[in-house]
């Protein structure tokens, strides 16, 4: 069975195309991720999916509810955590959880057993204006909102986005507990890293889904062999790889470049000799298997 079934969705702003038929399915259960850069069009889709845009062509079913048709029983099945924080911010933490049980017709008790594992983080808060919380408390906070009604999906827009790497980390955790009560998770991230918790990715650029798959799979059909290479001045060595027609591709990952090679029959040997050869200068190069990164560059690329 599949929580929500999207069929060439579309969304358009005047003239710019946010949503291009972007059509995927979400299995009962399974943790998705939608990873593209910012203004890749993954906000967009959460909106529709959630019932808080109307889309512009396709169908979306979250539930087995129509998108468009059937708005007022999908929010009573769903959470939405946004990318921004939305919470009201002069009431304090326990006002706004009370607010979001009563709007849900249930209480903090009667689903407590949900969010008891992040209630307790956020419990010597609980009179704290939620204005005045960290980022990370923030983040906890509304994860909690959204959970109050115990939804059947859970739609996280960049959930993690702005804070902290621990508080990442602690976000993902709970995360997994969730996934062990049945719940449907959608999460989107600009962070390519996060993209390995999840079951399946769509990886998105555009509006438009370069891919679906588990994360493992799409970094086993990356095309080419690839290799890591580094040297005293980066930029230089940036601008002579480039201009070598021995490298198919050059791109910069923190403290190395990630190259491919156009001759496919060349070993690291070979490769390591010929580049002794072209640049005037010590350098280190290794073969290293790709990561989800270097499949989106490489997708977006074809």
């Amino acid at each position: 069975m599949h929580s929500v079934v999207v069929e060439n969705l579309r969304k358009q702003y005047k003239e710019n195309v946010a949503v291009d038929d972007a059509s995927f399915k979400v299995n009962e259960g399974e943790t998705f991720g939608l990873i593209g850069p910012d203004g890749s069009g993954k906000t967009s889709i959460f909106r529709m999916l959630a019932t808080l845009l109307v889309p512009d062509g396709g169908e979306a079913h979250v539930c087995g509810w129509d998108v468009v048709k059937n708005y007022k029983e999908i929010r009573k099945s769903v959470g939405y955590m946004p990318g921004t924080f939305s919470l009201y911010q002069d009431l304090t933490v326990e006002e706004n959880l009370h607010f979001f049980a009563t709007i849900f017709n249930t209480t903090i008790t009667e689903n407590y057993s949900l969010i008891k594992d992040i209630y307790v983080q956020l419990e010597p808060f609980k009179n704290r204006r939620s204005g005045n919380l960290s980022g990370g408390m923030k983040q906890k906070l509304a994860l909690c909102c959204a959970l109050i009604h115990r939804p059947e999906v859970l739609f996280l827009d960049e959930p993690t986005t702005g804070v902290d790497t621990v508080s990442r980390k602690e976000f993902w955790e709970m995360l997994k507990k969730l996934k062990k009560e049945g719940i449907t998770i959608l999460v989107s991230t600009p962070y390519m890293d996060e993209a390995t918790l999840c079951e399946r990715i769509g990886l998105i650029q555009k509006g438009r889904l370069l891919s679906i798959d588990p994360p493992q799979v799409i970094i086993e059909k990356y095309p080419k062999a690839l290799y890591a290479i580094k040297s005293h001045n980066m930029i230089e060595l940036l601008s002579a790889l480039r201009e070598l027609p021995l490298i198919g591709s050059v791109h910069s990952f923190g403290e190395h470049h990630h190259i491919t090679i156009v001759d496919r029959t060349l070993t690291l040997l070979d490769i390591r000799a010929t580049l002794e050869k072209e640049l005037p200068y010590p350098f280190q190069i290794d073969k290293i298997e790709p990561s989800v990164e270097d499949c989106f560059i490489q997708l977006m690329e074809k």
